[in-house]
């Protein structure tokens, strides 16, 4: 789901000021009065999955709303190097000038689908669902996690007004899980998920009889999850199950075969390198 433009449209403002600032003197000096029309095409240079374009069709309508961007590759298809990706028409000032910002947002966005669809493929016949986390870039969580939902993951909490996690810190605090769920459910509206995020077994059987909605085992191994798991299924059916940390490509698949609802991982966002995509003017 494509962030709306009332939450869009700040982000563009910001990127473009902090890329033309005065002024762009390179298009300025070349065009001091006008610039003709013209026409450019996008070409990937790396296999990947697409995403972004309609976010970088909206930094060029910003600067020119006459400009017509045409997305040639879908949102979340795959291309091989030398696809043509999008073409782009209008002034030769717009286009140079929002390159830049286009580009690395879609490159950025791009990356990110390239490895969730991955990660998903991993999993693809087992009935966990991948979902992803709140390490993003500050400023850019409502893209980077848009990227994950292009990619083929579904969102976790967006902020920590979406829901209760209660992790290690919050339990320490509050001196057990027990402590820490009674304090939440009595403060939040009762249409609030709450979460725990567990460590060890004791964490578990603790979490599981007060029938919350999420259990998260964090960090542990097959055996322990494949016990918790059993745990959870006996003891509090209706809590989903939901593993965490240090998951990669090749962990993954094993993970998900436990019987898994959930497997979150900030490695689609963390460790995604960028889909290389050029420009060419016409």
């Amino acid at each position: 789901m494509l962030p709306p433009a009332i939450l869009l449209d700040p982000l563009i403002s910001s990127w473009l000021r902090e890329d033309i600032g005065w002024g762009d003197r390179t298009t300025s000096g070349i065009f001091p009065t006008s610039a003709p029309e013209g026409k450019a095409v996008w070409i990937a240079k790396a296999e990947g999955a697409i995403a972004g374009l309609p976010i970088a069709e909206r930094v060029f309508t910003t600067l020119d709303p006459s400009v017509k961007f045409m997305a040639i590759a879908p949102e979340g298809s795959k291309v091989r190097s030398g696809d043509k990706i999008a073409s782009i028409e209008g002034s030769l000032a717009t286009l140079l000038t929002g390159e830049r910002v286009a580009l690395n947002v879609v490159m950025r966005l791009s990356g990110i689908a390239t490895l969730t669809h991955q990660y998903v493929e991993a999993i693809a016949d087992a009935p966990a669902q991948l979902v992803d986390t709140r390490k993003t870039t500050p400023g850019l969580r409502l893209l980077e996690k848009y990227a994950t939902q292009v990619g083929g993951a579904i969102n976790h909490r967006f902020g920590l007004d979406d829901a209760v996690m209660i992790k290690d810190n919050h339990i320490a605090a509050a001196g057990s899980i027990a402590e820490a769920v009674k304090r939440v459910r009595a403060a939040i509206p009762f249409t609030t998920s709450i979460e725990v995020e567990t460590e060890t077994l004791d964490h578990v059987k603790e979490a599981a009889a007060l029938a919350i909605d999420v259990i998260m085992l964090d960090n542990m191994s097959l055996d322990l999850m494949r016990e918790a798991i059993a745990w959870i299924r006996s003891h509090s059916p209706n809590t989903k199950i939901e593993a965490s940390g240090n998951i990669t490509l090749s962990t993954i698949r094993e993970i998900a075969q436990l019987g898994m609802d959930y497997i979150s991982t900030s490695a689609m966002v963390t460790r995604s390198p960028w889909l290389d995509i050029s420009m060419r003017i016409l």
